[in-house]
């Protein structure tokens, strides 16, 4: 009876597995045998019963190869846990330059809609991964999507079969009942063995996909760079540079009144050291905005024990060993820790985080997680976005876990030699 109870469980959730993998994998057929019918009914006497039925198997062939293996990877993922990477070619970001003009990674055009369309244009039309999608339709129509339909043909046939008083007819429609029941748990997985052969990316697609992800991250690095500047050249020109400067016309007044009024020349010269002192501070947040001496100076570990000084929370800082690292990516660890502690005061309202530091057989993992308010999600163009692109110049990954209530629970790993 458990035997039964778990077969009729399998049939009743693959058969409408299989209904979808057929539907999915047969579409594109569907679109050849509609298109024929279309010119066979015109009849050949009119010219265009063979041409226009070959311009829509053409342009529905091409236009539904892609959304038919996106569906495909997203069953064989949600159903059998295979991930495929999709593979296709990622546009690169459209950058305005200097000159006014878009850049789009091809061309430089007037308005960014412009370079938008173009760069779209190009990168869906020389995308390699065309050619392996329309491969990938064209086996599935002949392989797993006749071996998924068995299952709902078998069905319809036993529903006509069984309607009519015909004793063959009848066993015709048994059959099929069998047939519907019998194949329906295993019709629908032959899906995942073919869109494993023929839906991964080739190597050649995958060193296009490194290329173009590079080529993205120096585009990102160069504009992040260029903005980096333009803020300190700023928080110098309206700081410190504008105190050196009161400070510089505060001793050349003191040193007029030295002896006319020195009772005046004291006071300025106290003001010019009152703005010295100010002066050496913004220079000190600035660097420290730079790069924190202690971070040079004695290590990551203790450079975030330093952070965590000046936070309103309570921060638990554990380390498995000496952690160093090359200083571009201590710098870049640092500035995400600093960047995730900050958002969990000021947007969780937490109260304390925890923050361990160790090395695995991927490189140096960073684990910060606080007991704020949860639901934290990543936006475009916010911190977190910002973080990832930090990361991804080092081939490093961000995974964010923040179910609302909490806890947020970041992990960073960067692929690196710790010292």
């Amino acid at each position: 009876m458990g035997k039964l109870g778990g077969w009729a469980t399998e049939a009743a959730t693959g058969f409408p597995r299989a209904c979808a993998v057929a539907a999915v994998t047969l579409l594109v057929p569907a679109l050849w045998a509609g298109s024929v019918v279309l010119g066979w009914s015109w009849g050949p006497a009119n010219p265009w019963s063979w041409l226009l039925p070959l311009v829509l198997v053409c342009a529905g062939t091409v236009g539904l190869s892609r959304p038919v293996c996106r569906a495909v990877r997203a069953l064989v993922a949600r159903w059998g846990g295979t991930v495929l990477p999709a593979g296709y070619r990622q546009a690169p970001p459209v950058t305005r330059m200097s000159t006014g003009f878009w850049w789009n990674g091809f061309t430089y055009e007037r308005t960014r809609r412009d370079a938008l369309m173009d760069q779209h244009w190009r990168v869906r039309w020389r995308d390699p991964a065309n050619l392996r999608d329309l491969r990938f339709v064209a086996v599935a129509a002949f392989t797993a999507g006749p071996v998924a339909a068995l299952p709902p043909a078998a069905l319809v046939v036993a529903v006509l079969g069984l309607a009519r008083p015909q004793a063959p007819a009848r066993l015709l429609g048994a059959l099929g009942a069998l047939l519907a029941v019998g194949g329906a748990p295993y019709a629908w997985r032959v899906v995942t063995p073919v869109a494993e052969r023929f839906l991964r990316p080739s190597r050649a697609m995958a060193l296009a996909e490194r290329v173009a992800e590079l080529t993205a991250q120096r585009a990102e690095a160069t504009v992040a760079q260029a903005a980096e500047i333009r803020r300190i050249e700023r928080d110098l020109h309206d700081g410190a540079q504008a105190r050196l400067v009161a400070l510089g016309l505060s001793l050349a007044t003191a040193q007029l009144l030295v002896e006319r009024d020195p009772e005046r020349a004291r006071a300025l010269m106290r003001e010019a050291q009152d703005g010295a002192k100010a002066s050496l501070a913004e220079l000190r947040d600035l660097v420290q905005g730079i790069s924190p001496p202690v971070l040079t100076e004695r290590g990551l570990v203790d450079a975030v024990r330093a952070l965590a000084l000046d936070l309103r929370l309570e921060v638990t800082v554990d380390a498995t060993g000496p952690v160093r690292a090359d200083a571009p990516i201590e710098s870049a660890v640092y500035f995400g820790v600093a960047e995730l502690l900050t958002n969990a005061v000021k947007h969780g309202g937490a109260t304390r985080a925890g923050v361990t530091f160790r090395q695995d057989e991927h490189g140096l993992v960073v684990e910060v997680e606080d007991d704020g308010s949860g639901g934290v999600r990543e936006r475009p163009g916010g911190g977190l976005a910002g973080l990832r692109r930090r990361l991804d110049a080092f081939d490093g990954s961000l995974d964010l876990t923040s179910p609302p209530g909490g806890p947020t629970h970041v992990r960073m790993t960067v692929p690196c030699e710790l010292s």
